[in-house]
């Protein structure tokens, strides 16, 4: 080599060691710290999206009990069809009346279209019922799936008949086992015959949901929702708490309770956005509180109800009071959140709690948490709330509460927010934040400065946000799990957390990026969904120490990007330290860990990918997602070393186990 090349060699191999130096962090190993609290990492529902009816609930025929505003949307009816409404439940009085259509090549019945289809799979066996009645006695109808675009002989693909065999109202049960897949069946029903016959509820559910629950959930997504293994679960939402108007806040009451007398409710992201409006988007009730809680129990998640404080939403409405209840009509609002508590604590004995074990499930709940309020901000909130918090700390002094700090995660309305929480002494605070992604890579620090002995932090809703992407692409899941090591390092004051929004369908979403996304028989898991796997499923049980020449690992100056936690499992005795590179270049890595001998691997899990806007979809469900692996470890000075060389825009989880 000549003294040219040599020189320009050594001048660039000085210039790649100067940004690829060595990134050193220490984590002491001995000294277990602040626990992790087992709901730290969670889920938040709400019925965005299309996320309950259409969605996660496993019901496949929309406007089941004809309900809806307009009687028959959902519904393409043929014949001699009638609609009454004097049925026999209170709450859905309306039915349809089929007869004869006085001709011998006419039909009477009618079509449901679903929601955005009905999807179906091959070899999967539908529970199809309906409350009917026939004036004569004796009637019979027949019922199909179909497929309305079909290009053959045949637009059915699977047919029954049922046969009502009384003059009262009764149900009745058939199942269709479909011979194929399809994503845009419908579900038709013919008047079999001359004799009249009555219909009211008429309901499609897949046999095998989740748990094989009758009212049950749609197998595939619940079974992701479990998977993520959350510590807690918020629900029904969300702005939907509140309604539009008060008339139309989510009331826990309507949700329990047969399934045929729960009354509709409106839903407020039908009309939100004008650009993603869908006139046909109400909530059934189906998946009501008494399923909420079934469903959190078997996830094995701490349930979080939120009640409404007497406010509509607050975007919608403003600081306008006439929107919303006055001081002194308070009262109902407060007894929901008491009886709520009942029904889930409550024995066999109390008012609630019967009505709870008349559902199915004596025991009780044991609900630890309540949320007051969804979003709500400054004095219209602040005034409400405090009655609630005196009513409930009178009659149930061990539940915690969870108050709001509004809609942003800084400034004026949230320095109040925490202001008033502390005043009234919630448990915990309810923080949201949708933001861009300067945010998250500035904010690694956040909560390292936060009052130790105030309210606890929940983090209840967020998401990064891409500036000019707002979807599901890769670079924004990377800056969340970065600024989730803040979370971690800080879980004496966080302890609760949860992405938002959970579900979306691919053809009725509002609001986007989401953590599930779905069509009628497929589904895929986000690169988020995945960021907070690794998280939820490796949270460990308390904080260890974890620093770079003494700091944070939180992307601060001189750190290139790099976000670092470490925890310990007692259980286990396993180390975990997760480091999230958010540099566009390699970062060589050393870990020290202190006071951990004799160790010669760690499994790693790893989530990288080369295309910043890339996301994962329907077609390629596993684009992006993490792999297990492992790496070596070596003896150093006060313990074991890792020495690794991290990829650009990579989380990586390092798992050692004593």
């Amino acid at each position: 080599m000549n003294h040219r090349l040599l020189t320009c060699a050594i001048t660039l191999a000085a210039a790649a060691s100067s940004f690829s130096q060595t990134h050193v962090m220490d984590v002491n190993t001995k000294k277990a710290g602040a626990t992790v609290q087992n709901t730290m990492y969670g889920l938040f529902f709400e019925d965005i999206n299309y996320a309950a009816d259409g969605g996660l609930y496993g019901e496949l025929v929309k406007n089941r009990s004809f309900e809806f505003p307009q009687s028959f949307m959902g519904w393409q009816t043929f014949g001699n069809i009638e609609l009454k409404a004097d049925g026999p439940f209170e709450r859905c009085p309306h039915y349809v009346v089929l007869s004869d259509p006085r001709h011998s090549d006419r039909r009477t019945g009618l079509v449901n279209e679903g929601y955005f289809g009905i999807g179906v799979l091959k070899g999967e066996e539908y529970r199809f019922t309906v409350w009917a009645k026939a004036p004569k006695g004796t009637g019979r109808i027949t019922v199909q799936l179909i497929d309305p675009a079909a290009m053959g002989e045949r637009q059915e693909f699977v047919s029954a008949k049922l046969d009502v065999k009384s003059a009262e109202w009764k149900k009745y049960e058939v199942r269709l086992k479909s011979p194929l897949t399809h994503n845009k069946a419908q579900l038709r029903i013919y008047l079999d015959g001359r004799n009249t016959v009555c219909l009211e509820h008429v309901s499609l559910f897949p046999v095998n949901t989740f748990k094989n629950r009758e009212n049950g959930m749609r197998r595939d997504l619940a079974q992701a929702l479990a998977d993520v293994h959350p510590g807690v679960f918020r629900f029904p939402g969300g702005c939907i708490v509140e309604g539009t108007d008060l008339a139309t806040r989510y009331q826990w009451k309507n949700s329990i309770g047969p399934v045929e007398n729960r009354p509709l409710n409106g839903n407020r992201w039908q009309h939100t956005f004008t650009h993603r409006f869908y006139p046909d988007y109400y909530q059934s009730y189906g998946l009501g509180f008494y399923e909420y809680f079934l469903l959190s129990e078997d996830m094995g998640a701490e349930p979080l109800p939120v009640l409404n404080v007497g406010m509509a939403c607050q975007y919608q409405n403003r600081d306008n009071e006439k929107w919303h209840a006055q001081m002194d009509e308070l009262q109902p609002y407060i007894d929901d959140c008491l009886d709520l508590i009942e029904f889930a604590n409550g024995d066999t004995t109390t008012t609630w709690g019967r009505k709870r074990a008349e559902m199915g499930h004596p025991a009780p709940f044991n609900l630890k948490y309540i949320g007051v309020g969804n979003e709500q901000w400054d004095s219209l909130y602040f005034k409400r709330l405090e009655p609630f918090v005196k009513a409930i700390r009178a009659r149930y002094p061990k539940i915690q509460i969870v108050g709001s700090s509004g809609p942003d995660p800084s400034g004026d309305k949230f320095d109040r927010g925490w202001e008033a929480m502390r005043k009234l002494k919630a448990d915990l605070v309810d923080e949201h934040f949708y933001r861009p992604e300067a945010w998250f890579l500035e904010n690694g620090l956040r909560y390292d400065k936060y009052d130790r002995k105030g309210p606890k932090v929940f983090a209840g809703e967020y998401a990064c946000h891409g500036k000019g992407k707002k979807w599901n692409h890769y670079e924004a899941s990377i800056l969340e799990a970065a600024f989730m090591t803040a979370y971690e390092r800080n879980a004496d004051v966080v302890w609760m957390t949860a992405y938002a929004p959970l579900f979306a369908h691919v053809e009725g979403w509002q609001w986007r990026p989401d953590l599930i996304w779905y069509d009628n028989v497929r589904m895929f898991k986000s690169v988020s969904y995945y960021v907070q796997q690794m998280y939820a499923m490796n949270c460990g049980t308390n904080v260890l120490s974890l620093t770079m020449d003494g700091k944070p690992v939180a992307g601060q100056e001189g750190q290139d990007g790099l976000f670092a936690s470490a925890v310990t499992d007692k259980a286990d005795g396993s180390v975990i330290v997760k480091v999230i590179n958010t540099s566009k270049t390699a970062q060589p890595v050393t870990l020290n860990l202190n006071g951990l001998k004799n160790m010669t691997q760690a499994a790693t899990i790893t989530l990288t990918h080369d295309g910043m806007d890339d996301e994962n979809t329907l077609d390629h469900p596993e684009k992006i997602v993490p792999r297990e692996g492992t790496v070596g470890v070596t003896a150093g000075k006060n313990g074991s070393v890792i020495s690794d060389n991290l990829p650009p825009m990579t989380f990586r989880l390092y798992k050692v186990k004593k």
